[in-house]
C-alpha cells in the first residue's frame, strides 16, 4: 500500500525528543501521520480516552510488540500489531471492533519508516474491519529503545454462537490447524542471520477474525477452543491444553502442514517447526462429528486453504502430547523450556 508521506515535510527526517514533548512538534507529527491516516469520528475527538456504546458481552485484550527487525519479509511491526490484537480477540470467539494504539518511539527513528508503519496499520485495520479510536505517543532517548515499540488494546463483541472454553474439550475431539506452521519465525530468523533460500520465506502475518466468524456462523458450539500459536508455537499451545484439561493429545507428523522451505530451514538450523512462532495461523479443537465440515468451511477461505486435521484428544497419556512420526515411531512433544527465538512479536 503506497501513500505519499506528509510527515517527511516537517523539516525533520528523523524522530527527535521534541516529537515526544506534547507540544507543537508532537501535534504536527500526529496530525500529519496518525490522525490523517487513521481518521474516524471517535479518533478525531482527540481525547485521552473514548466513549463507546455497547450491548451484550464483549472481549478485551492487550498486547505489546517489540519485534526485531521492525521490517521483515511479508510485513512489519505495524500490521503485526493490528493482526496480533485482532487475532487474540478472535480466539475468544469475538468479532473485533475497536483498537487503541500506543507508540514508544526512539530518537533517531526515520520519519519514512514511521510513515511506512502507519500505512501498514491503516491497511491492516481496513482488512480486519476495525478502527483505532484512541492512543498515545512517547519518545525515548537514542539507545533507550529499539526504534519503535507498539502497545495495543482491542475490544470486540462476543459472537452470539461462540462457546469457547477448555472445560468443553472431551476425548475424541479433533485438532485443526488453519495453515502452515513455522513460517513467521523462520522469516524473522532469515533476516537476522542473513540466510538465503531459493525461495524467500515470508511471514504469515494476517488477520484471521473473518475466518473465525465464518466458522462460528456455520458451526457454532462445535468449535470448543481457539488458540493462535505465536510464541512457543503449536507444541506449546497443545501442551497447555493437555495440562489444563488433564487429557492427552495425539498428533500425526504427516498431517501437519509445513512449507518445504520452512522444513528445510528448520532442519539446517536445528529447529522444530512445532515450536516456531506463527502470526497468521490458529488452532481449533472441534467436535469430532463436525470436524470434516469445519475443515471444509475453513478451506473455502483464503486464510484456511491449507488447513488440516492434525490429531485428536485422547484419554490416554494424560497431560502429554504424543507425535506419531513419519517413520512410524512415537515421541513425546514437551513444553518449550526456553526461547527458541526472542523478540519474535
Amino acid at each position: 500500500m503506497q501513500l505519499n508521506c506528509p510527515i517527511s515535510q516537517l523539516d525533520f527526517d528523523r524522530i527527535t525528543l521534541g516529537h515526544g514533548s506534547g507540544g507543537l512538534l508532537t501535534n504536527k507529527l500526529l496530525d500529519s501521520g496518525v490522525f490523517s491516516l487513521l481518521s474516524n469520528p471517535l479518533l478525531d475527538e482527540r481525547h485521552d480516552g473514548v466513549v463507546i456504546s455497547w450491548d451484550g458481552p464483549l472481549a478485551f485484550t492487550t498486547d505489546s510488540f517489540v519485534i526485531s527487525p521492525i521490517f521483515f519479509p511479508g510485513g512489519n511491526i505495524g500490521e503485526l500489531a493490528v493482526n496480533g490484537t485482532v487475532n487474540d480477540l478472535a480466539m475468544c470467539g469475538a468479532v473485533p471492533k475497536y483498537l487503541s494504539l500506543s507508540f514508544i518511539l526512539e530518537e533517531g527513528l526515520l520519519m519514512s519508516e514511521f510513515w511506512d508503519i502507519l500505512v501498514s496499520i491503516k491497511y491492516a485495520c481496513e482488512q480486519a474491519g476495525v478502527q483505532v479510536v484512541t492512543g498515545d505517543t512517547k519518545v525515548v532517548e537514542h539507545g533507550k529503545g529499539d526504534k519503535i515499540f507498539i502497545n495495543t488494546t482491542g475490544i470486540g463483541a462476543l459472537h452470539p454462537r461462540a462457546d469457547i472454553g477448555k472445560q468443553r474439550i472431551a476425548p475424541g475431539d479433533c485438532i485443526i490447524v488453519s495453515g502452515h506452521l513455522g513460517t513467521h519465525g523462520v522469516a524473522i530468523l532469515s533476516v537476522r542471520q542473513g540466510l538465503q533460500f531459493e525461495t524467500q520465506i515470508e511471514s504469515d502475518t494476517q488477520n484471521v477474525n473473518h475466518a473465525v466468524t465464518a466458522l462460528l456462523d456455520a458451526h457454532g458450539a462445535d468449535i470448543k477452543l481457539l488458540r493462535d500459536p505465536t510464541r512457543g508455537g503449536a507444541a506449546t499451545v497443545l501442551n497447555e491444553i493437555a495440562r489444563d484439561t488433564r487429557l492427552g493429545i495425539e498428533i500425526r507428523e504427516k498431517d501437519i502442514p509445513v512449507l518445504d522451505e520452512v522444513s528445510a530451514a528448520c532442519e539446517i538450523l536445528g529447529l522444530d517447526p512445532l515450536y516456531v512462532a506463527n502470526e497468521g495461523v490458529f488452532m481449533a479443537i472441534v467436535e469430532a462429528g463436525a470436524a470434516s465440515e469445519v475443515l471444509k468451511t475453513l478451506r473455502n477461505r483464503p486464510e484456511g486453504k491449507d488447513a488440516a486435521i492434525i490429531g485428536e484428544v485422547t484419554e490416554s497419556h494424560p497431560r502429554q502430547v504424543v507425535l506419531h512420526s513419519n517413520i512410524g515411531g512415537r515421541r513425546v512433544v514437551n513444553m518449550l523450556v526456553g526461547e527458541q527465538l526472542p523478540r519474535i512479536c
